[in-house]
């Protein structure tokens, strides 16, 4: 028998020491596996409540945004506090150490770390961001018998600022969360939220922004001026029509009052140009937008238009204006939805559902040329005092604004560079971004038959991402469709025009593509043809034109390939000029690159 000492004896012990360690490993793993199961059924158990609050905390969420807007504050505050239940239920379900523990793990911790922080930011924005939206009277932001109540407008913009803050803040926590390897079920939860809030900051940007600015825009600081300019989409220009009649509009101690009125036609012509023109506008445009009023508007960039349009009003009026505020009829229909019908006297009376037939195609078939100025000047008058005189809606009225300020069809500028900072980040400033993380292409149209055929114009676009390429940037392919109902025959002189496109009732249409910023415009065709274009580049980004001529009952598709700037993003976005009917378009999106 081996002594213990010896070396097999030694052996033996170290054999038992082994077989002890791994029962002990066995064991502790079994016991930390155990926990781990019990762990994951109370997680996923915790997991499916959270889900349940957060559906209906969604629910209740869009219910809550119809009640602030409809100014029901009752309702918005019993609301408000069922949200907040169920945010702060669902915040509650994704927290404590069984949640932290099992969002350590390999695999699945990622997905349950973001839906831990989807739940926080729901909550956060129900207790942070929400509050002072519903204590927020939204009447406030609407004129009541022609006047402003300025401090209950300064009471709204402090809310409203806190609560922009608060969606920024939330939305940035979101954002810091990646979506690499997350389950598409919760990947798709953190993006629609991401693209929810963004939406919401959006809005509460331009509105806070807005809010805070009125009361000085109205005159709480010292009298102010502003012209009101209609835009004509019978002739179309890049930001939607060809600037026409305009009322001068004073504005004082939040009341505003009409004062004159005038057409683009009286203006004539400026030579040389009212303004110096920057080189990049002159190569694509010509000196035209500098020389006739009617051409102010040829570039999209809305600031350079209003610039030149404000010192011509000027030179020949004496007129000097504070900003400028450009609508066009599809606009005024749709105030006309809130307002109710508008008499026009010595006209017909204008309705939601006539206006834009009445402004942009009757009158030029049974009005002469002094008078269509006319009806267009009065029109927006009466139209502009019914909304400051009538007490509408102001959920409305609101909505009416958002919606026209998407889709473009309400633009302002300020003369005063403090004021107009604020306002380039929003749509309402018609600037295209000069850098951007959502790539962005613009269709603008220019008529070039001299003529008021695009009332009868009939535009759509598609916007298709392809392929990534090495270098960071993407391939993407517009189509671009133009359809004319316009008649064969029957239009007046005053609709036909100059008829530059050889046969009256052909319409010739610029159209003028932008690539995003650090972008290209790769080839053209039009009709599966290559298509010649003209060329040149604008703030950051690559400038397209082509020539489409389109006769009655015709259609023309210009295709045109495009780059990029360096971007991971897979869903563009399209901005093109407003027309009398409104564009079909689509944008067809692609995972992003690092996906």
């Amino acid at each position: 028998m081996a002594e213990s000492g010896s070396p097999r004896g030694r052996r033996r012990r170290l054999r038992r020491r082994t077989r002890a360690r791994i029962r002990h490993a066995l064991l502790a793993a079994l016991v930390v596996g155990s926990l781990l199961a019990a762990s994951g059924g109370w997680v996923g158990f915790r997991g499916w409540q959270a889900r349940t609050h957060l559906l209906n905390a969604a629910g209740l969420a869009r219910e809550l945004s119809a009640q602030i807007v409809a100014g029901d504050t009752g309702q918005a505050q019993r609301t408000l506090a069922a949200l907040q239940e169920q945010s702060g239920a669902a915040r509650e379900a994704t927290a404590g150490p069984a949640w932290w523990l099992a969002g350590t793990t390999p695999y699945a911790g990622d997905d349950l770390a973001a839906f831990r922080r989807i739940a926080v930011t729901v909550d956060d924005l129900a207790r942070e961001a929400f509050p002072p939206l519903v204590r927020s009277d939204v009447a406030a932001l609407v004129p009541r018998d022609g006047r402003l109540d300025l401090p209950a407008l300064r009471t709204v913009a402090r809310r409203l600022v806190a609560a922009d803050a608060a969606v920024r803040e939330s939305g940035a926590g979101l954002r810091a969360v990646s979506t690499d390897g997350l389950l598409p079920e919760v990947r798709d939860a953190l993006v629609g939220l991401r693209t929810e809030i963004d939406k919401l900051a959006g809005l509460l940007s331009g509105v806070s922004k807005g809010a805070d600015l009125l009361p000085t825009l109205f005159g709480a600081d010292g009298e102010r001026t502003y012209l009101i300019v209609s835009q004509n989409l019978a002739e179309l220009r890049a930001t939607g029509g060809m600037f026409g009649a305009y009322a001068v509009v004073r504005a004082r101690d939040g009341r505003l009052d009409l004062v004159a009125q005038g057409t683009a036609a009286k203006l004539q012509r400026f030579t040389p140009p009212v303004l110096p023109l920057g080189p990049e506008t002159r190569r694509l445009y010509t000196d035209l937008p500098g020389i006739y009023p009617a051409d102010v508007n040829l570039t999209p960039h809305f600031p350079t238009a209003a610039k030149l349009y404000r010192e011509m009003v000027r030179r020949r009026t004496g007129v000097t204006a504070d900003g400028i505020l450009a609508v066009d009829p599809v606009a005024l229909s749709y105030l006309l939805k809130a307002t109710g019908p508008v008499a026009v006297p010595g006209y017909p009376t204008l309705t939601a559902q006539n206006a834009v037939r009445i402004l942009l195609s009757d009158s030029y078939l049974t009005l002469d040329l002094d008078n269509q100025d006319a009806f267009y000047a009065a029109s927006a008058a009466r139209v502009f005092d019914s909304v400051l005189r009538k007490g509408a809606s102001p959920r409305e009225l609101l909505s009416v604004f958002d919606r026209s300020i998407r889709e473009g069809r309400i633009l302002f500028w300020s003369a005063r560079s403090e004021e107009q900072r604020k306002f380039v980040d929003n749509r309402i400033s018609g600037v295209l971004p000069e850098t951007e993380t959502t790539p962005t292409v613009g269709v603008f149209l220019n008529d070039g038959s001299g003529a008021k055929l695009g009332y009868y114009l009939r535009p759509s676009a598609t916007l298709t991402v392809g392929n990534c390429l090495a270098d960071g940037r993407r391939e993407l392919r517009l189509r671009f469709d133009l359809h004319s109902s316009a008649p064969r025959s029957g239009l007046t002189k005053a609709v036909l025009g100059l008829g530059k496109a050889g046969n009256p009732y052909t319409a010739r249409t610029l159209v003028t593509v932008y690539s995003p910023a650090g972008g290209a415009v790769v080839a053209a065709r039009l009709d599966g043809v290559d298509a010649p274009l003209g060329s040149g580049t604008d703030r950051g980004r690559q400038v397209a034109i082509a020539n489409v001529e389109v006769g009655p009952g015709k259609t023309r598709t210009l295709d045109m390939d495009l780059l990029t700037g360096r971007t991971n993003a897979g869903t563009p976005e399209l901005w093109h000029t407003p027309t009398a009917t409104p564009w079909t378009t689509q944008v067809v999106p692609a995972p992003s690159c690092n996906q």
